[in-house]
């Protein structure tokens, strides 16, 4: 079905539940919450998502999303258990987690949209304007996001500050 090899599915199926669970963060916190459950739950399923890439990508670019988003997942995960890591390391967090939800998203809705409806897919190649629009709309959402998180991050430390 869709195209989908075994090793696609354990691909899909594995990265899936970040999806809800970064939801769930995003409206609850504005932002992924690491030391969560719903955190560990994105964790996980980001890191099955990205390392399972490497055995089912088709394009080169694809292997790149793949490390560098266990780059940004390791590092937005690990920077808060730092000693002295301070105020910055929220920043730093939260952009980085918000950077993993972009490049979870850019990838599945490409898929989505080369692969549903089965046999007839909404966009045919990587240069339909319907494909062009959610991504840079997914862009849009991206730097609209993150400005609104680093706002909000610095105006929580000005309450707590002031």
């Amino acid at each position: 079905m869709f195209g989908i090899s075994p090793l696609g599915w354990l691909h899909t199926l594995g990265s899936l539940p970040a999806i809800p669970a970064a939801v769930h963060m995003f409206a609850r916190h504005g932002r992924i919450v690491p030391r969560s459950g719903p955190g560990v739950v994105y964790f996980v399923s980001m890191l099955i998502g990205a390392t399972t890439v490497f055995l089912v990508a088709h394009q080169s670019v694809s292997y790149g999303i793949g490390t560098i988003t266990i780059l940004l997942l390791l590092a937005g995960y690990g920077v808060g258990r730092l000693p002295r890591a301070g105020r910055i390391a929220r920043y730093f967090e939260t952009i980085c987690l918000s950077l993993t939800a972009f490049l979870l998203a850019l990838p599945t809705i490409t898929e989505i949209l080369r692969r549903v409806p089965d046999g007839h897919p909404l966009a045919t190649d990587l240069k339909s304007p319907l494909l062009i629009g959610f991504q840079a709309s997914l862009l849009v959402i991206l730097i609209v996001g993150l400005t609104a998180q680093i706002i909000s991050i610095y105006k929580q430390g000005q309450r707590a500050s002031g």
